[in-house]
């Protein structure tokens, strides 16, 4: 009976393989763009960069957000143990979006980024959303989840945190432009905040005596 619970914590064969490669397959699309295939990245490279990279960051971060939810509504044990690798791929995909910033747009100018984070409220919001996924990253082992015993879950919840400056983020960005993309975003984590906030004020069960 145990072995059968194990089992079925275990995604479907292959589901795990196919996920991961659905979540970078993005990545590769923008490599031969950048690379100058498939018409390249247009008149502004940089700019397409980083729309294209904080797109993908925006969706990878939800989708993570979304896993124990969807186990909630389906039942089925094994997409939890997607959790890890997405969280993971949604951090890669924001530390993408930050390193084209860095790097690309501002050429590792430590004067003009520390001037951005601190005078640019979109910025500020978007870099304090990574720093929470940095930490979440750092603290995604199994040795971290015991090292830190109750506290480790009360931490994982920031990751609605940064869902929310990542919101901001996009919103901030959009300077009275078309916000429905960013009306997405916002109404899919409502949907998960939601859920959340109605399990966590559900009466809790307890088996009745036999």
């Amino acid at each position: 009976m145990a072995g059968r619970r194990r089992a079925s914590a275990r995604p479907p064969r292959g589901v795990w393989t196919l996920v991961l490669a659905a979540s970078l397959a993005p990545g590769v699309w923008i490599a031969l763009r950048a690379a100058g295939w498939f018409g390249g990245l247009g008149v502004n490279p940089i700019e397409r960069l980083l729309e294209d990279t904080g797109t993908h960051a925006m969706i990878a971060l939800l989708v993570a957000l979304a896993v124990t939810p969807l186990r909630q509504w389906t039942g089925l044990a094994w997409i939890s143990a997607l959790r890890r690798m997405l969280g993971l791929v949604a951090f890669a995909w924001v530390s993408a979006h930050l390193l084209v910033w860095v790097g690309l747009d501002l050429f590792f100018d430590w004067v003009l980024i520390l001037d951005d984070i601190r005078h640019r409220p979109y910025v500020t919001v978007g870099f304090a959303a990574w720093l929470i996924l940095l930490a979440l990253a750092l603290t995604s082992t199994r040795g971290a989840q015991r090292r830190l015993r109750h506290w480790w879950p009360r931490l994982h919840r920031l990751a609605y945190a940064a869902g929310v400056l990542a919101i901001l983020h996009v919103l901030w960005l959009t300077r009275g432009a078309d916000y429905i993309e960013v009306g997405i975003y916002a109404g899919v984590l409502a949907v998960l905040l939601g859920w959340r906030l109605w399990r966590a004020l559900q009466p809790v069960r307890r088996p009745r005596a036999g």
